[in-house]
């Protein structure tokens, strides 16, 4: 399929330039870039989009180019900025470079020697000795004060969405990024810059650079994805705590999983398109499955198995998935074993939790602990009755005596208890 029809029907396309998905039909092989800001040491998934873009270019047979902003992340880029970024040593910078890579490597075959693979590049490479003197005369008289003031981004800071105006700085940022254009067409034969709908006005920037710097006949194209948002309207990828990271650090797998599974169906519809390389037929059909039985939540569950295993591995996937059913599901203490520390977290995370000592559990009776010590259950006599009927576990195990006494072999990972009331009311027992 054209890469232009394939983005088209995935919801992938906002804006394109005429040609371009004519330089698509010519059945060359295209090279393309996206540019990314390296300003943390993590992508998080409001970058997906343009990621799955390069992705979706390679899987057509093209070349994508990644280039991260080693030197335009020093500036910071005012498109959908109300303030200015804070500037970052170099040190830093490089320090992120490489772990965006490393997360880039996960979608795109940087390591192959197709024609097509990918490369990432960085544009500190070439900017770094290039002097202010020369980029303005070189530069800076080819792109007028006129041209760069009618952009979007620079109207809305100009009247008044930011309080201190415009730095010079920032104001450069976007003929920094139109030289990035141009220096790659003319060194890797790159034809075409895509990004988020934000950056229509830097990226046309460049294709206006090339034009008046190597004349008409040097065709350059430009494509932007939609801003991916919520059903409500809101920024895509923000929950309560912040961004959804793709480094397991600073968002677990079970936590990036969950997300998924949680968007609402009419999301869950249109990000499957857009995060995933199922085909359009496999999407359709789980589209129709889906909406025949839409409590079975069959989309959010095979967008955040695609995704996650994508981001991060099957493995973090499975135990992503068996952490998702110990809250929901017929789980074993087995099951609670399996999970690394930082997962048993995260899925209690929203459950009471009391801190004791240690010399408060091991040896101590059950209901003294449960009862008395953290009040998991209001007196002994409600622990006693709830016991006798069943209905009181340990570590997912149903608790023979309501005296029982606690060893040390009942705490997981050295430290932790689960308490269980019923099905559905957890507590979770740190042991200091």
């Amino acid at each position: 399929m054209n890469f232009v029809e394939e983005l088209t029907w995935r919801g992938m396309l906002h804006q394109m330039m005429p040609g371009t998905k004519e330089l698509f039909d010519k059945g060359e092989m295209v090279t393309a870039y996206v540019g990314i800001d390296p300003t943390a040491d993590s992508l998080h998934i409001g970058h997906l989009c343009g990621v799955m873009m390069l992705r979706h270019l390679q899987q057509a047979g093209h070349r994508p180019l990644a280039l991260v902003g080693g030197a335009t992340g020093m500036i910071g880029d005012p498109s959908g900025k109300s303030q200015e970024r804070n500037l970052l040593t170099e040190e830093t910078l490089r320090h992120n470079v490489e772990c965006i890579k490393k997360q880039l490597s996960h979608f795109l075959d940087f390591e192959s020697d197709a024609p097509n693979a990918a490369e990432l590049v960085n544009n500190y490479d070439w900017m770094k000795n290039f002097t202010f003197l020369d980029f303005a005369r070189e530069i800076g008289k080819r792109i007028t004060v006129n041209y760069m003031m009618a952009k979007d981004s620079v109207k809305r800071r100009l009247n008044g969405e930011a309080q201190d105006g415009m730095s010079f700085t920032e104001f450069t940022y976007q003929l920094l990024q139109g030289y990035d254009f141009l220096h790659l067409y003319k060194e890797k034969n790159c034809r075409l810059q895509m990004g988020g709908s934000d950056q229509w006005g830097n990226i046309t920037t460049g294709t206006e650079l090339i034009r008046r710097t190597l004349g008409t006949e040097a065709e350059a194209f430009a494509l932007t994805c939609p801003l991916i948002t919520k059903a409500d309207g809101k920024k895509f990828g923000k929950t309560e705590q912040g961004n959804v990271w793709l480094d397991r650090e600073r968002t677990s797998p079970y936590q990036f999983y969950q997300f998924w599974l949680n968007v609402g169906d009419e999301e869950a519809e249109r990000y499957i398109k857009i995060f995933t390389s199922l085909s359009q037929d496999e999407i359709n059909a789980l589209i129709e499955e889906h909406r025949q039985d839409p409590g079975r939540r069959v989309l959010q569950k095979r967008l955040g198995e695609e995704v996650t295993c994508l981001v991060h591995s099957r493995e973090d996937y499975e135990m992503a998935l068996e952490a998702t059913n110990i809250l929901f599901g017929k789980a074993t203490k087995e099951s609670l074993l399996k999970l690394d520390e930082q997962t048993l977290l995260d899925v209690f995370a929203g459950v009471p939790h009391y801190e004791v000592s240690r010399d408060q559990v091991v040896g101590a009776k059950a209901v003294d602990l449960l009862a008395e010590t953290t009040q998991c259950f209001a007196s002994k006599g409600e622990m006693r009755k709830l016991t006798q009927g069943g209905g009181v576990s340990i570590n997912k195990e149903k608790l023979a005596q309501f005296d029982q006494t606690l060893s040390e072999a009942d705490l997981l990972d050295g430290k932790y208890l689960i308490a269980q009331q019923g099905k559905k009311k957890y507590f979770l027992i740190i042991v200091k």
